[in-house]
């Protein structure tokens, strides 16, 4: 359940790199949160420099703890050393192709300790808000192949297998683009455009990187929609509030007390800001990989507490 449409199968023309994701992210600025960032970065060797400052950390998964299937090595020897430290852990992550069990398996699998309690998934986040945006709703979910929509309380047709889930849904929600394509964005935009219906994005983010480069994710199907139409959008995981609004509550700390960690400056970053929390951008193996992120910091205004290569 994890293959999402990579860029050279998909060839949409952005975002092909880092600098194209970048660009896409800053046009789609004004849906998101607005913050105040600090004013420098500081450059530190691991987050064991950071833990020096912070109570617990936030940490997004793709890029900082793992990458595709593989975890990114002295990744679970860190976490075991902030946890002898008395630091708290949560996962954060827009992986809403997974349910939380399933995520929290993949995580034991790459060798990674956490609880149940310690995970949020921007679908739980998501689905927990269905029945408030639309009570009573048959949705149609755009989802992985074998999800069956055991953890979602409500009546859940496929969208991608099921032609006629377009016209006969009362909402849509997006959880993957693992079976998402070309074809099939266009019979969404014309299902919206005929018949105006709430969309729920579960996962905001433009790209995800994998061990094949990166991919595009629900977030850039999202907002190409919302640029096109004037679509009932609402969006949950990172940076949006909710999902962060969860993840503080889990740790028992506050927002000031704890540090965003990500591989991206307008999810994990920009969202960590809003929320109160200090950040972490990581370069090393997510979406800034090999790339001097000095110019995209400057350009954008996001400016992290910290940066380090790997944590």
């Amino acid at each position: 359940m994890s293959d999402a449409p990579s860029l050279t199968v998909m060839p949409f023309g952005i975002p092909s790199d880092a600098e194209a994701a970048f660009a896409r992210y800053e046009a789609i600025r004004p849906r998101l949160p607005v913050a105040r960032h600090a004013a420098q970065s500081v450059r530190v060797a691991s987050l064991e420099e950071v833990a020096d400052q912070v109570d617990g950390f936030l940490l997004d998964a793709f890029g900082v703890l793992n990458v595709g299937e593989t975890a990114i090595p002295g990744a679970v020897a860190r976490l075991a050393s902030l946890r002898a430290r008395g630091k708290k852990l949560v996962v954060l992550t827009n992986a809403a192709s997974y349910t939380r069990q399933q995520l929290l398996a993949k995580y034991h699998r790459l060798g990674f300790d956490f609880t149940a309690d310690e995970v949020v998934a921007s679908r739980d986040v998501a689905v927990a808000r269905l029945e408030g945006i639309a009570g009573g709703a048959t949705w149609a979910a755009i989802s992985a192949a074998g999800d069956t929509f055991a953890d979602i309380p409500a009546r859940v047709l496929d969208a991608v297998s099921d032609p006629r889930a377009f016209r006969d849904a009362d909402a849509f929600l997006f959880l993957s683009t693992a079976r998402w394509s070309p074809v099939l964005q266009r019979q969404l935009q014309a299902a919206l455009q005929n018949k105006p219906r709430p969309l729920v994005i579960a996962n905001p983010d433009l790209v995800a990187p994998r061990e094949g480069g990166l991919t595009l994710e629900p977030g850039l199907f999202g907002h190409d929609l919302a640029d096109r139409l004037r679509v009932e959008a609402h969006w949950f995981g990172k940076p949006f509030p909710e999902a962060f609004f969860e993840g503080i509550a889990r740790t028992g700390l506050a927002p000031d007390r704890l540090a965003m960690v990500g591989d991206t400056l307008h999810t994990d970053v920009l969202g960590g800001a809003a929320a109160g929390c200090r950040s972490v951008l990581v370069t090393d193996h997510g979406l800034f990989a090999g790339c001097d992120t000095g110019p995209f910091i400057s350009a954008s205004g996001i400016t992290p507490d910290f940066i380090l290569g790997s944590i």
